[in-house]
């Protein structure tokens, strides 16, 4: 069983892309959907997030919802908005937000490689979610999101997306964010076979692959590839069904923010006896601005209306690859004997805010009373990640912002 494979991509017809492209599905509520789609009839929202097009208190997860996404996606097809590619194609997809540029290989990934922990996981996933998942790809029959994978860099990946990407894209489009999404779409046949035999077993480097966002979506199409081959009694393995949607970067491309904390009391200390507390596992320097924090091993704290510097002391560090990382340090040594924090999947005395808000969020919710303390991440690392996934570990929540994301309707995946 190959790595990765060309296919057949259903995209937006010439100039309508930017009409269709989307924001994805899960970085909205239902609210701010409905409001991005209107005016929008193209919109990919429609399809993501059918929701929006029905009643605003029918359950999100109603069978409703899923035959709305279903009768969309055929109806945009039917009309001529969509349509699929003749050859089995192979998308490189550049996104450019200011002067940060990554390209990757939209391809679809095989299941199994997945279940064989050769595709690697490093987050939990939630049953329910997996389930939705799975709905809306059956019912669509098609997927339609695509998992966002990395994998270590080569030269010669480089060098094949640096000559495909000289052309003049096939579609281009800016997102909400002022982010440029660009896609090529290739079919020329030396091109196609050079990249399968690179990822198929022609290069030691990339014989393992990264899910870095997607774990419910590559979760469901590993779960999709089951029951089809159950229900197949003419299964080969050959089949569309065994392979979901993905976007490939180089993890030297890839760009992660901060994913900072804030808490909604002191667990009925006062700020000294907390500030004591937390000395205890770290060296606390009050400063006199925001603080950001440069190094590993650091956290920016705010407090009442002022700013700390927390450095973990060094001998407390271990050496497992997910102890290690800051959001590990903050959680063993702060939040869970100073603060009583359970659960963070669960607690609702803990919040999380993604980096692209600022500093100014953090001041924000502690001096408008909603919490009575923050904390300021040093971003985790790409390497980070590969090594957790490596070691068979699991990442701790909400450790991970990849800015900029992909956006939903470009390219999907017919079944």
């Amino acid at each position: 069983m190959t790595m990765i494979l060309p296919f057949k991509g259903l995209r937006p017809v010439a100039g309508l892309a930017q009409d269709v492209s989307a924001p994805p599905y899960d970085v909205m509520n239902r609210a701010e959907a409905k409001e991005m789609a209107k005016g929008k009839p193209l919109s990919f929202l429609h399809i993501s997030r059918p929701e929006i097009d029905l009643e605003d208190d029918l359950n999100p997860y109603d069978e409703k919802v899923y035959a709305k996404g279903k009768e969309r996606l055929e109806e945009m097809i039917e009309n001529k908005h969509l349509a699929q590619d003749p050859c089995d194609s192979y998308y490189f997809y550049q996104m450019q937000d200011g002067e940060h540029i990554q390209t990757g290989l939209m391809a679809v990934a095989s299941a199994k490689k997945y279940d064989e922990n050769l595709i690697l996981k490093h987050e939990l996933t939630r049953n329910d979610k997996e389930t939705d998942r799975i709905k809306m790809i059956e019912g669509m029959n098609a997927q339609a999101s695509p998992v966002l994978l990395t994998c270590k860099p080569t030269e010669e990946f480089r060098v094949i997306g640096a000559v495909v990407t000289e052309s003049a894209p096939t579609a281009e489009v800016v997102d909400l964010q002022g982010v440029t999404h660009r896609l090529w779409a290739v079919d020329n046949p030396s091109v196609v076979e050079a990249v399968s035999a690179l990822f198929n077993g022609g290069h030691k480097d990339l014989d393992k692959l990264y899910i870095a966002d997607g774990h419910h979506r590559s979760a469901a199409g590993s779960r999709v590839a089951a029951i089809r081959k159950e229900q197949n009694p003419n299964h080969t393995g050959d089949e569309s069904y065994n392979y979901f949607l993905s976007v490939i970067f180089p993890s030297d491309e890839m760009k992660i923010l901060d994913y900072n904390r804030v808490v909604k009391d002191l667990n009925g200390l006062s700020i000294g006896e907390f500030l004591a507390k937390v000395s205890e596992s770290f060296a606390v320097t009050q400063v006199d601005a925001a603080y950001k924090p440069a190094v590993p091993g650091e956290v920016g704290m705010f407090l009442g209306k002022h700013w700390y510097s927390l450095k973990v002391k060094e001998e407390l560090i271990p050496d497992e690859a997910t102890g290690k990382l800051d959001v590990s340090l903050l959680y063993n040594l702060l939040l869970a004997p100073v603060l009583a924090i359970g659960n963070p999947r669960t607690d609702k005395r803990i919040d999380f805010v993604g980096g692209i808000r600022g500093l100014k969020e953090l001041e924000k919710r502690v001096l408008q009373g909603d919490s009575e303390v923050a904390f300021a991440m040093y971003p985790t690392q790409m390497e980070q990640i590969i090594s957790v996934a490596d070691a068979g570990e699991i990442m701790p929540p909400k450790s991970t912002w990849f800015e900029p994301k992909l956006v939903d309707g470009l390219v999907s995946h017919l079944l």
